[in-house]
């Protein structure tokens, strides 16, 4: 597969961590300067955000955890050549359940619709790293 096959759903999903960064950033800086929260009261990253802040926080936070085995997944998938049409099939599946996950998150945040999605791109991404171990496996 091409380079930019490969890392496209990398820049989706890239993109949507810096979109929940920047949306999380507006809402704090808009509730401190409502008078909503005092700066005291989050100094120590005290959890004192109101409820709109903290549910696009933790989605944005949710975008620095098991995304990051996928990040580091697809770099060794490049540097040995392993990124077929079945991983970047794969990894457009884990995008797409991402950016569900996080709509689910930031809106009616159903927590079992939530783990539902959050179970099957986890198992993707599994799968995925499974693929890539026998394969490298295999050439060994």
């Amino acid at each position: 597969m091409s380079i930019s096959a490969v890392l496209a759903p990398v820049f989706v999903q890239a993109a949507l961590t810096f979109v929940l960064l920047y949306w999380m950033g507006y809402l704090r800086v808009t509730s401190i300067m409502r008078g909503e929260t005092k700066i005291r009261d989050i100094a120590l990253r005290q959890q004192n955000w109101p409820q709109r802040p903290t549910q696009v926080a933790n989605a944005f936070h949710n975008q620095l955890e098991l995304p990051i085995l996928f990040y580091a997944l697809v770099a060794l998938a490049l540097l040995t050549r392993k990124a077929d049409f079945l991983f970047v099939v794969m990894a457009w599946l884990f995008v797409a359940l991402r950016l569900l996950h996080a709509y689910i998150f930031v809106t009616s945040n159903r927590v079992t619709r939530r783990f539902q999605v959050f179970l099957a791109a986890s198992t993707i991404l599994c799968l995925m790293w499974i693929v890539f171990a026998v394969r490298i496996l295999i050439d060994a």
